[in-house]
């Protein structure tokens, strides 16, 4: 019997040797694996560009950010002509650049016109200094906070009677407010028709008609602590420093111009001028009672 042969099984690609104890690895990652290797090195795949830095190397998108930059400047600069031709931005933060000390001193000269002596303006340089630097300039600030205080003053008034309601809180603000807008209108038309050349401004107007109201504030808290007598003590004296304060203030604005222009004292223009100055202090004690009597009872 001729001698059998050994028959060798020949693999097959695709198949496992059985005689071989692990799976070569090896043919597969170089078919497979290698291939999504990135070719920075190392096996490691490059990080891509970011959308943000491609956005930003493209001269078009350059281009539009420096125009839609130089677009919001202009429209910014355009708002602010604007905004300064209606309402004087610079001008008012003159009026506002007040102190603590300014304020002191500002209120006792409203409260004791008496004991003041230099009601000149300073001057620098052909312009008026800030307030907190002379106690003798306009400001906003201390009408302003006495406005809105007279209100709440008024809310308290009107509580304390159990009167109180928004409308007729609301009323009374506004009456306040119309009697001011119809004082300034009244003023710069009898300035106009009397020729007064003079430095006096409407904001200045607003500031020195505004300090009624400080007087106003401590006749009604008086007449709400001591009654009817403490508010017309209180409320009389206040009328009377605030026409005292309106007499030396005004004169320097409105008769000043006169003896500068040569106007004899007892000339028909002056005396038209010394009598608008009359009524204008005049008027202050008047709208002082009449917006405040009927908050104390």
């Amino acid at each position: 019997m001729p001698a059998s042969k050994r028959r060798v099984p020949v693999s097959q690609p695709g198949m496992a040797d059985p005689h071989q104890l692990f799976d070569d690895t090896s043919s597969a990652q170089s078919r497979g694996y290698g291939a999504q290797r990135a070719p920075g090195g190392l096996g490691y795949p490059t990080a891509s560009a970011s959308p943000q830095s491609a956005f930003l190397g493209d001269p078009v998108s350059n281009m539009a950010m420096a125009y839609g930059s130089s677009l919001a400047a202009q429209g910014k600069e355009l708002v602010d002509k604007n905004i300064d031709r209606f309402i004087p931005v610079t001008k008012l933060k003159y009026y506002f650049a007040v102190d603590t000390m300014y304020v002191g001193k500002k209120l006792g000269l409203l409260f004791f016109p008496y004991l003041h002596q230099d009601w000149e303006v300073q001057y620098q340089q052909d312009t008026p200094v800030a307030p907190r630097f002379d106690v003798n300039a306009p400001d906003l600030y201390i009408p302003a906070m006495a406005f809105i205080t007279y209100v709440l003053v008024a809310g308290l008034a009107l509580g304390t009677q159990d009167r109180f309601s928004p409308d007729l809180l609301g009323l009374q603000a506004s009456s306040a407010l119309a009697w001011l807008t119809l004082e300034v209108l009244a003023i710069l038309l009898s300035l106009y028709l009397v020729t007064v050349n003079t430095d006096l401004t409407t904001i200045d107007l607003v500031a020195f008609l505004g300090y009624k109201y400080v007087g106003m504030i401590g006749g009604v808290l008086m007449g709400l602590l001591f009654g009817k007598i403490g508010y017309y003590l209180v409320l009389g004296w206040c009328c009377v420093s605030i026409f005292v304060f309106m007499i030396r203030t005004l004169r320097l604005k409105i008769l000043a111009e006169a003896a500068a222009e040569g106007i004899p004292v007892r000339g028909a223009r002056n005396q038209l001028r010394m009598y608008l100055t009359m009524a204008v202090a005049a008027a202050q004690p008047l709208l002082m009672y009449w917006l405040t009597f009927h908050l104390v009872r």
